[in-house]
């Protein structure tokens, strides 16, 4: 059988069981990302001035992107974990995420004078966000690339790479409500660099863990 006729097949086989390919896909992701949450309530706990800083416009809008970046990522992972799968819509989620955040750079630039930018974008805890986003992603990204193994992508290094964006998002986001720097200057600047460091990570093991 050659191996566009196999894949036919597995695609064929697999249509009727998509479904059941997302839901576990969520499932798997949602306990890993129950265990990047104890991990997190355990070692870190949210910022002390949290309750006030919900009432303020930068420390909410931190949570847009990387809650988007998230679920772009799971929503583009069980379609890569089809046979041919292709991203889709959910590549406009993840451009969605980028996007909101150019914006918010944009706008803190408008607001804040030239003399402030270095300051804002260098910030008290860009170390903290390179380590730790990558730390509390670990049980997301165990789990994305456990879901991903169940599937028959074609596409191993790239779906890694968004297993990875996908944790990268959950750990962000947890990562968000300790750190107290909330510019969209430091947050542009930082949590990309931390999120890229995850998403190379899964890319590299997709392409030993997710070939069959």
């Amino acid at each position: 059988m050659k191996t566009e006729d196999l894949i036919a097949a597995i695609a064929a086989d697999t249509a009727s069981v998509g479904p059941s390919i997302g839901r576990r896909t969520v499932a798997v992701l949602a306990l890993g990302a129950v265990i990047a949450a104890l991990v997190f309530a355990g070692l870190l706990g949210p910022r002390p001035d949290w309750r006030a800083a919900v009432e303020t416009v930068r420390f909410p809008f931190k949570f847009l992107p990387t809650l988007l970046l998230a679920v772009g990522g799971i929503g583009a992972l069980v379609r890569l974990s089809r046979p041919e799968g292709r991203i889709g819509v959910w590549g406009g989620v993840l451009g969605l995420a980028a996007g909101l955040l150019g914006a918010s750079v944009v706008v803190e630039l408008t607001v804040e004078p030239p003399s402030r930018w270095a300051t804002l974008m260098i910030g008290h805890n860009a170390l903290h966000c390179l380590a730790l986003t990558p730390f509390l992603s670990i049980a997301p990204l165990a789990a994305a690339l456990l879901a991903a193994r169940h599937g028959a992508t074609t596409r191993p290094r790239l779906t890694g790479l968004v297993a990875g964006l996908a944790a990268a998002g959950v750990g962000a986001t947890l990562y968000a409500m300790n750190c107290t720097d909330d510019s969209p200057l430091f947050v542009a600047l930082w949590y990309p660099l931390a999120v890229a460091i995850v998403a190379v990570v899964g890319a590299r093991l997709g392409r030993r863990l997710l070939v069959w």
